[in-house]
């Protein structure tokens, strides 16, 4: 068991795909006895939509820290269980459309009656009402619909997705702390709540300072590529041996990017001398840092720029991101024992605490592998449970 700071929660886990699975991971990580509930073997359901292969990468980084319970939700027995895992659990998190977790009486009106202090996540494409309610929502198209393509690319690209799933993630993220929002709220009420994100506001959200543009300014922003669309110079750029990160935006900055470069040309040109100016001559500006980066390997200009106080860096593929010393140093990668792909590692979390960290504390089990001990825990004897796995309830 846990000992984590969330160790005295109990999560029922109905998520599938990335958005819930990934507000869960956060509470699994932090200590909460989290149950993930998954269709028994055979079902429509059963045989994806939780991260490829079972033993793969992806359900790896998913799924570590949860007990597995294969449960038939369309049977009037699995709907029993569920309830009675309901009837003492802390927090209930599903992505189902908001049709079809009312079909199956498990929306949150009906699962709080049965628990006034249960705390309730959905997570959903568009909303739990209105217009799009319904539709199916996949992170590409949150991505498309708020926005973010239309800002990503080398300008008159056309629309390109991030290479992350980044709406997915960020409501996943956002339900976590709505959640851990609400039960410390439950301290004061002794009452539950129903928590609520979509990736279309997640993807919003994080358009931040480029929704203010227009909201407050009404400016459409653009694509801008690798530089960034307001603070000039940032950017790409080539160096003798390859590429680097730039960014010399601010007098100050500017004016020691210059000075450590020995650039002193580009810090005279009145073209240059305010950040509006910069903005305007960006163009001709970033064709002379990139002749002044040439003459030096990217090694060589990120030891230079770091000393005199310029933010710069490596551009990284993932293997180099592993091999970084001060990724290292910051041991990210979580180990965990496997007891079938044997040691891996899995991608730990971002946010330390000093006295209660995050544990990585068991790796993904296997589909059902505490069905039978999750079923004992709520009263069912042996005979009843073979039962069950007869019928495929569980």
């Amino acid at each position: 068991m846990s000992n984590g700071p969330l160790s005295r929660f109990k999560v029922i886990d109905l998520t599938r795909v990335r958005s819930g699975p990934t507000c869960v991971r956060q509470l699994a990580d932090w200590g909460a006895d989290v149950i993930q509930i998954e269709a028994p073997e055979g079902m429509e359901g059963s045989d994806g939509g939780f991260g490829g292969a079972r033993h793969g990468p992806d359900f790896q980084n998913l799924h570590r820290n949860k007990r597995s319970l294969t449960l038939d939700l369309k049977s009037a027995e699995g709907i029993e269980i569920l309830k009675k895992l309901v009837a003492d659990a802390d927090v209930v998190v599903e992505n189902f459309r908001p049709d079809v977790k009312k079909r199956l009486g498990i929306d949150y009106e009906a699962l709080s009656a049965i628990n006034p202090r249960l705390v309730y996540g959905s997570i959903s494409g568009f909303g739990q009402d209105g217009p799009y309610a319904r539709r199916p929502g996949f992170d590409q198209i949150a991505q498309g619909m708020g926005g973010l393509m239309s800002i990503t690319g080398l300008p008159g690209q056309g629309p390109v997705r991030v290479g992350i799933p980044v709406a997915d993630l960020t409501a996943g993220i956002f339900c976590a702390m709505g959640i851990l929002i609400a039960l410390l709220e439950r301290e004061e009420s002794g009452k539950g709540q129903w928590v609520q994100s979509s990736l279309l506001e997640a993807q919003i959200s994080m358009l931040d300072f480029q929704a203010a543009r227009w909201l407050v300014s009404q400016e459409v922003p653009k694509q801008a590529g690798n530089d960034h669309p307001t603070g000039i110079p940032t950017g790409v750029f080539k160096t003798k041996d390859g590429l680097m990160n730039l960014a010399a935006t601010g007098k100050a900055i500017f004016t020691r990017f210059c000075e450590a470069t020995g650039a002193q040309h580009i810090l005279d040109n009145p073209d240059y001398a305010t950040g509006p100016l910069r903005s305007a001559n960006r163009v001709a500006l970033n064709r002379e840092i990139g002749e002044v980066l040439a003459t030096k390997t990217t090694a060589e200009w990120i030891k230079l720029l770091n000393a005199a106080g310029v933010p710069s860096g490596p551009i990284n593929n993932i293997e180099e991101v592993f091999a970084d010393e001060q990724v290292q140093h910051l041991g990210i990668a979580k180990p965990v024992k496997h007891p079938v792909v044997g040691d891996i590692r899995i991608v730990g979390q971002p946010v330390t605490l000093s006295r209660t960290p995050s544990q990585i504390r068991t790796a993904a089990r296997d589909k059902g592998e505490d069905s039978g001990a999750i079923l004992k825990e709520l009263g069912y004897d042996e005979a009843r449970i073979a039962s069950l796995r007869e019928r495929h309830v569980i």
